[in-house]
């Protein structure tokens, strides 16, 4: 396919003044895979053009793909991560069964960038009813729940899809930084949420420690990510939406030790290696928790 590229203002607060480049683009077109759009795939640690905005702090790159380019690419996107998918939707369910008790009630749910559908899953088991999955890739849906299938929607979120006032829970995990208008994710769900209605995302954190401590060879620094939050910029993005009783707060992952091998900037020889070992044994199985940089955001709608 032609890779179409478009120049863009800040994400957050729509300045285009006063930006510090973070980064040059290292972008190599030629290296990029069927996973290269892929959920916890292998990280390229390839990135578009940082600039941080001199406004409101927040990192994004410009010039990034274009919506129409991304929409081509995530729908074509490989798909072999079932088992994180699972371990993922435990742990974000259990934050937001601390919520439960505050939504208006458990009628109409939607998953933005839902996957193979396992949060979905999560959420129909707790008794949830109307519940939509989002995936714009159709090899998660392929691979999902048969049960699950029939809630999931092959496509980009449209905000236009749903009537105002009408579900209680909008969650959005890992996807704030795939997409080129954040803001207009977060304006459509206070538009969609009821009154009361909870707002919960997950997005890696550009200052967290380990972000810290790797710098560039993060593997939050990606073509796939357009932008990159802080706790300060997440916060704000929920205000600036107009949502309320506002939390972000560090969440730990948990995954199979093989995973964070994949994801740790290792020489690919050592990798491979790597990899290989942990994939034949047993030790590789072991699931273990880190704090590996994301937050929780999470806001309310006003009654």
């Amino acid at each position: 396919m032609t890779f179409e590229w478009t120049e863009r203002t800040c994400p957050l607060c729509g300045s285009n003044k006063e930006a510090r480049v973070f980064a040059e683009s290292n972008i190599d077109l030629d290296k990029l895979t069927e996973f290269a759009f892929a959920s916890r795939k292998l990280p390229e640690y390839m990135h578009p053009r940082l600039l941080e905005c001199g406004s409101c702090g927040i990192l994004y790159g410009n010039p990034v793909l274009s919506p129409d380019s991304l929409s081509v690419l995530y729908r074509e996107a490989a798909f072999d991560s079932h088992e994180e998918s699972e371990l993922a939707s435990w742990i974000y369910f259990r934050i937001v069964q601390d919520y439960l008790g505050r939504l208006p009630d458990r009628k109409g749910a939607i998953d933005i960038g839902a996957g193979d559908g396992t949060f979905c899953e999560r959420l129909l088991e707790s008794g949830f009813m109307n519940v939509v999955g989002i995936e714009p890739s159709e090899a998660p849906i392929a691979a999902s729940n048969p049960k699950i299938r029939k809630h999931l929607l092959n496509q980009m979120f449209r905000a236009a899809d749903f009537s105002p006032d009408t579900v209680s829970l909008i969650t959005c995990f890992q996807v704030m930084e795939h997409v080129t208008t954040p803001m207009e994710i977060a304006s459509s769900a206070m538009r969609i949420l009821k009154p009361k209605g909870l707002f919960m995302a997950v997005a890696h954190n550009q200052r967290s420690l380990s972000a810290t401590i790797l710098g560039l060879k993060s593997p939050i620094y990606d073509i796939e990510h357009l932008q990159l939050f802080t706790k300060k910029s997440a916060r704000k993005l929920l205000e600036n939406a107009g949502f309320e009783q506002i939390q972000v707060f560090p969440i730990w992952n948990r995954y199979p030790l093989q995973y964070w091998a994949r994801l740790f900037p290792l020489p690919d020889g050592i990798k491979s290696g790597l990899s290989s070992m942990l994939k034949t044994t047993r030790l590789g199985n072991i699931r273990v928790s880190i704090p590996a940089g994301n937050l929780v955001l999470l806001g309310f709608k006003p009654a």
